[in-house]
């Protein structure tokens, strides 16, 4: 499957987006944000994500070495998107699966990365 534009948002749907993902290569991640987040992202270079609504509603978590900017709804607390790196230094969006329109993020097939021991 190639990329495919998907939109998304969190639950109280303060936050709302659009972004072109390739949903046959998500990742689950075992690092102890993840972990208890039970995300499963997608990822998309930063040009490919667009957020319809919610600016002045996200809050940003760092942790670790602070290089992924997690992003989540000051309201619901939900986290539906981050900002990052990827490894050649491309601004990249990672999207949580689970909270896109009409997906269900356990029907896929997931790589695992082992952010713990990163």
């Amino acid at each position: 499957m190639s990329d495919q534009k998907v939109t998304g948002s969190c639950q109280c749907g303060a936050l709302s987006f659009e972004a072109e993902v390739d949903l046959d290569h998500t990742v689950t991640c075992n690092c102890s944000r993840c972990r208890r987040l039970g995300a499963v992202f997608a990822f998309t270079p930063k040009e490919k994500f667009r957020l319809i609504s919610g600016e002045g509603q996200m809050t940003e978590y760092l942790f670790n070495s602070e290089t992924i900017s997690h992003r989540f709804c000051k309201t619901c607390g939900i986290e539906p998107f981050g900002f990052g790196a990827a490894p050649d230094g491309a601004e990249t969006a990672a999207v949580n699966v689970n909270c896109l329109d009409g997906i269900d993020a356990r029907a896929l097939t997931s790589m695992a990365y082992d952010g713990a021991s990163a």
